[in-house]
């Protein structure tokens, strides 16, 4: 594993802490009168989300880890997991389903996601940022409401429930986003 001093750790960094997978969420580097500086790091554990504040002097080394990105295909949804495919070897791996949480809502069959990879073992998954999803269930459109007020609740056909502006309707597909699981426009036909 390649080593740094404590004080080039920067945010997005990953690296063997504690007998842990750990990424730098926060730095902040600290020159203090006395005694010699530090960086004060936000760590966040990659396998259990707990988190951390630590102090590594400039002069401490600090293990990094390289993590694989690595391109998958949605195939299905087994019970409480989720199977994809590895699309260089389609070799298929198994996860739990709450490893994904509640955006598993939005894969859909062959979907492309970006699994992080680390000794083989998937530490986190990105899915694409947006995907288009179909109104089944919304509020009918009341006449003189203008677009400037208040959202409405829509329910979508992978069952979540979104807001979107009062002029959406039953059947109309729109764009939301896969992160703060909201709508984003109308899709283009």
């Amino acid at each position: 594993m390649p080593k740094i001093n404590g004080n080039q750790i920067t945010p997005g960094a990953v690296v063997s802490h504690d007998g842990g997978l750990w990424v730098a969420v926060k730095t902040n580097s600290v020159k203090p009168g006395k005694g010699g500086a530090f960086n004060q790091v936000e760590l966040k554990n990659l396998i259990d989300g707990r988190k951390l504040n630590e102090r590594f002097r400039a002069d401490e080394t600090v293990d990094t880890v390289d993590l694989e990105l690595k391109d998958f295909s949605f195939l299905y949804a087994e019970g409480d997991n989720l199977v994809f495919m590895d699309l260089e070897s389609y070799d298929q791996i198994e996860l739990p389903k709450d490893f994904v949480g509640e955006r598993a809502a939005f894969l859909q069959d062959g979907m492309k996601v970006t699994l992080q990879m680390h000794e083989a073992r998937a530490i986190s998954i990105r899915l694409p940022q947006q995907v288009t999803l179909e109104i089944v269930e919304a509020d009918p459109v009341v006449r003189g409401q203008t677009a400037a007020s208040s959202y409405k609740p829509a329910i979508l056909e992978n069952g979540l429930r979104v807001l979107v502006p009062p002029f959406i309707g039953v059947g109309e597909k729109i764009v939301v986003d896969t992160n703060e699981v909201a709508y984003l426009r109308r899709a283009e036909a």
